[in-house]
């Protein structure tokens, strides 16, 4: 198992110097750690050492930690290398799939013998207790296909996983070469014993299966009379067509058991109906015509291979890696798979280009048919050889965040696949520099479009990157002692009610919702990590990368409100009293974001919330709305959602929470002042004009946007108040 570790003979190319940290006991040859709390590590006295990654340092690894390599923050370039060989990465893909399982092994004679046994048709298909035998045998057959046919598909993807981690870190070309040629033997080994149970000559019939127009339909001939009018007969035998066609367009299935096709064409007849007989012969007779036909046209063309075609195997949008394995071989169907079993001659892997010699029925149909395979005519020239450098596109140190910002490098498409596909917190927000952009917070997909395009930046730090001095005491705000929970709970409080209004539409509160439902304390680190990223955006809308997306939904409700805001103390006066507000100044709440579905009312649709039912809690689209609480007093015309109230706002900063809140305080006194009201409560002159006075003093942060006349309305308000509450006083005095 030495093979799966990482031992001093690998290849650290540009990361070899790298500083790791490292844990021993003490004495000068005792074995070196990644982790402080490994196993293996069975000593009080450990030593913390900062030694530069070498093959010595390597070769003192303890057999554990080298399973997985020095540890590194996972964006980090040595974090990605790491993850590209260390656990399921390259070193294990070398060692698997380089030689028959102990456990699972059969013999080149097994295999052959299973496949002539399935080649076999019993001529009485009756199953009687003399047939348990056979069948059960013939079972065991299957089951060997299937197991050889599996296995050869994964050694053809774990060769494939090691020639993409190869492509991203060249310099392990020369020492992988040798383990690749072991697992090529080994494959080629497997797609020789696949091939034994693919029949050539069915594939050739089943090419011009495929080429066979529509045939002109019986339609009535008198055995059909069972299944209705012409109507019927003429929609059941055009089904019993296009199924045989299918079925014989595979090349796996012989004719006997496409023969029991015809079964379909009296499905749901009774059995004892009279004319099912004649029908189920009628159509074995037409599934014969065809099969004839086919074999005709199969045999009147050569079925030597002399075709040379260079087929490609379909790309993936994503390359593979070790968290979402994928076949190299999916996307193709059942015939084309046979196809490439039984007449590949050479394979290059690492591109996903295979060298097949066909014969020309089965040319014609790769060449024409929309099948997964891109097929050209013709055998494609060997590549160069590759030498192996450290190249422009390839993952070192000074690309992501493990060097000074000051000697950063562009990132690459190659390096943001890298990223990507070995490291687990790779789909996470970026601060990212630009001359075009400057600074921005951006989503790694954002960043990919942007690079296909041309755009040329530097990744400065990932989320994961953020420090912990700062993250650390935030979390412990975030998430109190379940004793400590006495906060407001997430969900819209009656303004006015209490000294606590509004106070769930702070960002206190956000980071709080933020993690409500982690797992952990390393999936509620990450969400808040998201948030803090994702609370410089200027437009939020931006973080969309559609669905599912980088962003929780519990992190988009971190960063806005779970529903409108009362906007009552700012509207206009009014001698409606039910809409009427009390005409204060927005001040610092004036440019607060509000994001709706549909903000216009000459559009159809209502306008909804992110998190409304009827957009099924998605979180923000790039498609939604964008206006402002200043755009919002200006109409009173919109057309809101009444579930969800039409939109949501972006969560408020202290000081605008501050002054939302005093606002709220203040309309409070307008009504408590407010002689025409129906229902007067009774008044505490002297307690309001407390409140007032702590009103007046009270600097609702206008210098933020300079907003003096806005000072000037509320002073004005608070004086007017501070009159009227005079007078209630003087009415009653004894």
């Amino acid at each position: 198992m030495r093979d799966r570790m990482l031992t001093a003979d690998v290849p650290l190319g540009p990361f070899e110097g790298t500083k790791i940290t490292v844990y021993s006991a003490k004495g000068k040859n005792a074995r070196l750690h990644v982790r402080r709390e490994c196993g293996q590590l069975r000593t009080a006295n450990v030593t913390t050492t900062e030694v530069p990654l070498s093959a010595d340092v390597m070769g003192r690894f303890c057999s554990g930690c080298a399973d997985w390599g020095p540890r590194a923050r996972e964006t980090s370039g040595l974090g990605i290398f790491m993850g590209a060989l260390c656990g399921a990465g390259l070193l294990h893909q070398l060692q698997a799939y380089a030689e028959p399982d102990e456990d699972v092994y059969w013999t080149q004679e097994e295999v052959r013998a299973a496949a002539e046994l399935l080649r076999l048709q019993r001529e009485d298909e009756d199953e009687d207790e003399d047939d348990d035998g056979w069948w059960e045998a013939r079972r065991e057959a299957g089951e060997l296909q299937d197991q050889v046919l599996s296995l050869w598909r994964h050694a053809a993807g774990s060769l494939h996983r090691a020639h993409a981690v190869i492509a991203h870190f060249p310099w392990l070309t020369d020492w992988a070469r040798p383990k690749l040629l072991v697992k090529e033997g080994y494959l080629e080994t497997l797609r020789v014993q696949a091939a034994l149970f693919v029949d050539p000559a069915g594939l050739v019939v089943a090419a011009a299966a495929a080429a066979m127009d529509t045939p002109t339909l019986p339609v009535d001939d008198h055995a059909f009379a069972v299944l209705g009018n012409r109507s019927r007969i003429s929609t059941g035998l055009s089904a019993l067509w296009r199924r045989w066609q299918y079925a014989a367009e595979d090349g796996w299935e012989g004719p006997p058991a496409r023969a029991l096709k015809r079964y379909d064409l009296v499905e749901g007849v009774r059995s004892n109906k009279k004319g099912r007989a004649e029908a189920l012969e009628g159509a074995a007779r037409l599934i014969q015509s065809w099969e004839d036909e086919a074999r005709a046209a199969a045999a009147a063309a050569d079925s030597t291979p002399t075709v040379w075609v260079t087929a490609r195997l379909p790309e993936d949008t994503e390359e593979p890696s070790r968290r979402d394995v994928r076949d190299v071989l999916d996307g193709l169907d059942r015939w084309t798979l046979g196809v490439v079993v039984t007449w590949t001659v050479t394979a290059d892997w690492s591109r996903r280009a295979l060298t097949l010699k066909v014969p020309a029925f089965v040319a014609d149909r790769l060449l024409t048919s929309s099948n997964a395979l891109t097929c050209d005519r013709g055998a494609e020239a060997a590549s160069a050889e590759v030498v192996p450098q450290v190249q422009p596109g390839s993952v070192r140190p000074g690309v992501f965040d493990d060097t000074a910002v000051f000697d950063r490098q562009p990132v690459s498409l190659a390096h943001l696949r890298a990223l990507r596909n070995f490291s687990y917190d790779a789909d996470q927000l970026y601060i990212v520099f630009s001359t075009s952009g400057g600074a921005e917070v951006l989503p790694l997909k954002v960043i990919e479009k942007r690079v296909a395009q041309g755009w040329l930046g530097v990744i400065v730090a990932g989320a994961s990157d953020l420090p912990e001095s700062v993250i650390n005491p935030w979390m412990k705000e975030a998430c109190p002692a379940p004793e400590a929970e006495e906060g407001p709970r997430p969900g819209h409080v009656g303004a006015g009610q209490d000294d606590r209004s509004g106070a769930d539409l702070g960002l206190a509160v956000g980071a709080q919702v933020a993690v409500r439902w982690a797992q952990g304390e390393r999936a509620k680190e990450h969400e808040l990590r998201l948030l803090a990223m994702a609370r410089g955006v200027p437009d939020l809308r931006s973080l969309d990368t559609g669905r599912p997306g980088t962003l929780s939904v519990a992190v988009w409700e971190g960063l806005l409100t779970p529903g409108p805001l009362d906007l009552t103390p700012f509207r206009a006066r009014s001698t409606d009293r039910w809409r009427g507000g009390s005409g204060l100044p927005l001040g610092v709440l004036g440019p607060v974001q509000i994001y709706a579905t549909n903000a216009d009312p000459a559009f159809e649709g209502k306008g909804h919330s992110p998190f409304c039912r009827h957009t099924q809690d998605r979180g923000l689209a790039q498609s939604d709305d964008l206006l402002s609480l200043c755009d919002l007093l200006a109409r009173d015309d919109w057309d809101w959602c009444s579930k969800c109230g039409g939109y949501s706002a972006r969560r408020l900063t202290d000081t605008q929470l501050s002054y939302y809140r005093a606002a709220h305080r203040l309309h409070d006194i307008v009504g408590q002042l407010d002689d025409e009201r129906t229902y007067l409560a009774p008044v505490e002159p002297e307690a309001l004009l407390k409140e007032l006075d702590e009103l007046a003093d009270w600097e609702p942060g206008w210098h933020e946007n300079g907003n003096r006349g806005g000072s000037w309305r509320w002073r004005e308000v608070v004086s007017d108040l501070r009159r009227r509450a005079e007078r209630k006083r003087l009415h009653t005095a004894p």
